[in-house]
């Protein structure tokens, strides 16, 4: 086949590298449920329509195609105790994360998947400020149980939900103290990620005031608690558990 040939018809040289489209190793089915939440934007996003009006849960799987050398991205869901899947496209990207993301935009574009929608009476703006909303705990959330799983798994104990110091109003989410290292995971709305945080389009001025307030809070914690010795190490809700736990670890080594 000639090179015109192979680029008309979507041929690669080389085939793709591992981290373009092969899971992290030893990833939990937790953890990749969470991973295909941050692709799609939200689990509400996920949502499948299937015959009767029925709902299921979408996940993306990428394969690498190997008589073009390319990667494909197939629609996969759960349909009466059987494992169904549409093929969405093909990704180029550099990463997993990016690809998957691609894929998702691809399957929403193509009418494969739409957002959940909004239960009768509910007074939520969207199905993503109800997300939102519906998530936000106090403690014990998804991202803080992943990473205190995986840091006892490596031999680290703690103390979970404590103050860092006992007379100062400022709960951690966990707690070494002979090390003197606290830790907090943020959600990304509730404490204005750069990277996730969209502001609300409804009591817009309202809802900016309150994440503003809990910015300036969360630069107030981290300012006491290393005036009294402590670290602080902020993790956000969206990191990756292994690379979340690998920063907690650095600390206490430290």
């Amino acid at each position: 086949m000639t090179e015109a040939s192979k680029s008309q018809h979507g041929w690669s040289d080389q085939l793709p590298s591992d981290r373009s489209w092969k899971p992290r190793p030893g990833m939990s089915r937790e953890a990749r449920s969470s991973e295909q939440d941050r692709a799609a934007g939200g689990r509400h996003r996920r949502v499948v329509v299937l015959e009767g009006d029925k709902r299921a849960t979408g996940s993306i799987a990428l394969r690498v195609y190997r008589r073009t050398r390319r990667i494909r991205a197939y629609l996969r869901w759960s349909e009466q105790g059987r494992t169904r899947e549409q093929y969405v496209g093909e990704v180029s990207g550099p990463s997993r994360t990016t690809n998957l993301a691609d894929a998702w935009m691809m399957a929403r574009a193509a009418g494969l998947v739409r957002d959940e929608a909004l239960p009768a009476g509910s007074k939520a703006s969207s199905t993503a400020v109800r997300a939102v909303m519906t998530a936000n705990k106090g403690r014990d959330t998804g991202p803080e149980r992943r990473l205190r799983s995986l840091l006892y798994h490596r031999g680290v104990r703690y103390r979970v939900n404590v103050r860092p110091i006992p007379d100062l109003r400022r709960t951690a989410d966990l707690v070494f103290q002979k090390a003197r290292v606290a830790v907090f995971v943020d959600g990304c709305y509730w404490h204005g990620c750069p990277d996730h945080y969209r502001p609300a389009t409804k009591r817009s001025q309202f809802w900016q005031d309150k994440i503003q307030r809990n910015i300036a809070r969360d630069a107030d914690t981290n300012r006491r608690l290393r005036e009294q010795g402590w670290t602080v190490v902020r993790i956000w809700e969206h990191e990756e558990p292994n690379e979340a736990v690998e920063k907690v670890m650095k600390v206490l080594a430290s």
